[in-house]
């Protein structure tokens, strides 16, 4: 339980430090930052569980970069206080996967 409330404090962070970076991309608050977070992780789930491993957005590749900017692009419709362009959802896809790669998130 501990791990996955970590997972979710280092998501939140990561996503309101691509807010002050990345253009077409904000999150008001911490607040705003960990629903986000546990919004895309949820939307995730369902994108996994629905199409299989090969699609998530934990998969490396053209086709799991491009899930994961759609779910990122799609938790603006249940956050308020996220906004999002296409292409601040493509950019944040790339850098969370570079942090990802680097950092891994997922729980094992």
């Amino acid at each position: 339980m501990l791990r996955l409330i970590v997972r979710f404090i280092v998501s939140a962070l990561v996503l309101l430090a691509l807010s002050f970076i990345l253009p077409g991309f904000a999150v008001v608050g911490f607040g705003g930052a960990l629903l986000a977070a546990v919004v895309i992780a949820i939307l995730g789930y369902i994108v996994e569980a629905v199409m299989g491993d090969k699609i998530s957005p934990q998969s490396r590749g053209i086709v799991g970069f491009i899930v994961s900017a759609i779910v990122i692009y799609a938790a603006q419709f249940f956050v308020p206080a996220m906004t999002v362009s296409i292409l601040g959802a493509a950019l944040a896809a790339i850098v969370i996967g570079i942090v990802d790669a680097f950092v891994p998130t997922e729980l094992r």
